[in-house]
């Protein structure tokens, strides 16, 4: 329910966001630039949710115990790793495959509409929307891999991002949720792994 509301309200903004930016961008070329940054984007979430299930918390805790910056944060993405990767794959990755359709329809309504050779927008829509699908699935399947085999070195640097962003905002993204609980209720975890 959670995911669900949110994913409508952050697609919401983001989609009137670049909608509205098409809208008012006077040249084609800059158009087609925001739609391929919304379909990088949704690569770039979908390679950090890969390497987030594929990556081991054991190098970090060594790092994390050396202050090094960005560790904590990076052990605690491998520790989430489901809700990192449900919000990364899931969430924004859907999120910029519709953006990435609606701006796609956009920019062909734009070139029927300034370009007179074009009587209808029936072929430019199809080759429209095969380029997005083949950007997005081919971008994806092409860096599997990477994320898996590369996935300790992205997380430590989704780490750093991370951290460089809560000492900026001072607003932490990620939590611990053992560091979460009260007093009372450690001290009764502690004593039903003692038999006490």
């Amino acid at each position: 329910m959670t995911v669900g509301l949110g994913a409508f309200f952050l697609a919401t903004i983001v989609s009137l966001a670049s909608q509205g930016l098409v809208e008012r961008v006077a040249s084609i070329l800059l158009a087609v630039s925001l739609l391929l940054t919304v379909i990088l984007l949704g690569v770039v979430f979908d390679i950090i949710g890969v390497a987030s299930a594929a990556a081991q918390e054991a190098p970090f805790h060594a790092q994390a115990a050396k202050k090094i910056p960005g560790a904590s944060q990076a052990r605690l993405i491998v520790r989430k790793a489901d809700q990192v990767s449900s919000f990364c794959n899931d969430v924004v990755g859907d999120i910029a495959g519709t953006v990435s359709g609606a701006l796609g329809a956009l920019i062909v309504v734009r070139i029927t509409r300034d370009y007179q050779g074009w009587q209808d927008n029936f072929w430019p829509g199809i080759l429209m929307t095969a380029t997005i699908s083949a950007l997005t699935i081919g971008g994806k399947a092409y860096c599997k891999r990477f994320a898996i085999e590369e996935s300790t070195r992205i997380i430590a640097l989704v780490g750093k991002a991370l951290y460089w962003i809560e000492q900026f905002t001072g607003v932490r993204v990620l939590r611990d949720d053992r560091s979460l609980r009260r007093p009372k209720e450690r001290k009764g975890l502690e004593d039903d792994r003692q038999g006490k």
